[in-house]
């Protein structure tokens, strides 16, 4: 189990960081950060989006989102058509400079997503999919049944 608990959260560390590093790579010529392109991706892929549906679907905390929202507006890559008091729950869009830049981060993700798949067929690639899900709602199962107090500290 002790060899199970290492290469789990080994591997699962080493995904994430390099991740963030091929964001931060790719990207470094537009001078664009990992939650930058994230917004940005999103925003392309679904036309429009408020601050709290990027939250959720970026799975990054509100402040996070906020500043990343503060920059791409005053680099001109996105709008807020919406002069709400509550600019949380206001639309955002792509300008033509976000939607140039969101389809080649669209492209650029594509043939990432290609490439992390080779050496499997795409039986294998639903399967660790529909396992990675599994696993990710167990994970936040436990979580909240930390948060819930439902397990003692030396219960595990």
């Amino acid at each position: 189990m002790e060899e199970r608990f290492k290469t789990f959260t080994v591997l699962i560390a080493k995904i994430n960081r390099s991740i963030r590093k091929i964001k931060t790579e790719e990207m470094a010529e537009f001078n664009l950060k990992s939650p930058h392109v994230s917004c940005l991706y999103y925003l392309y892929k679904e036309k429009s989006l408020t601050a709290k549906e990027l939250c959720d679907i970026c799975d990054e905390d509100k402040a996070a989102v906020s500043r990343s929202i503060l920059y791409l507006e005053r680099e001109g890559y996105i709008v807020c058509n919406s002069d709400a008091p509550k600019r949380y729950k206001s639309l955002l869009c792509l300008t033509e400079k976000g939607l140039e830049i969101g389809k080649v981060i669209a492209q650029k993700i594509d043939g990432i997503l290609s490439m992390t798949g080779d050496g499997m067929t795409e039986e294998e690639m639903a399967v660790f999919y529909k396992c990675l899900g599994i696993i990710n709602n167990n994970l936040q199962n436990i979580c909240n049944d930390y948060r819930d107090n439902k397990y003692l500290k030396n219960e595990l």
